[in-house]
C-alpha cells in the first residue's frame, strides 16, 4: 500500500459553498466600538458627582458609628 493509498490521507480538494476567509481590518465594527463608549461617557460623566457624594456620604457615616461605638460586641 502506498503513501497515496492509505485511509489517512486526503485525496481530493474538499469542495465548500462559503468563500476562505480572508483577514482584515474591521473598521465598521472599530467605530461602532468607538461610538458607544462615547456615549457612554457623555451618560456617565454628568452622574460622576452624585456616585462621588454617595460615596463620601457612606463614608462618613462609617465613620460615625465607628466613633460613637457603633460595633456590636
Amino acid at each position: 500500500m502506498t503513501e497515496e493509498e492509505s485511509p489517512g490521507t486526503l485525496r481530493r480538494a474538499y469542495r465548500t459553498v462559503t468563500p476562505g476567509y480572508k483577514p482584515r481590518p474591521n473598521t465598521e465594527m472599530n467605530s461602532l466600538g468607538w461610538a458607544m463608549f462615547l456615549v457612554m461617557v457623555a451618560l456617565l460623566v454628568p452622574l460622576l458627582p452624585f456616585a462621588v457624594a454617595v460615596w463620601a456620604v457612606a463614608k462618613l457615616l462609617d465613620y460615625l458609628a465607628g466613633r460613637n461605638g457603633g460595633t456590636t460586641e
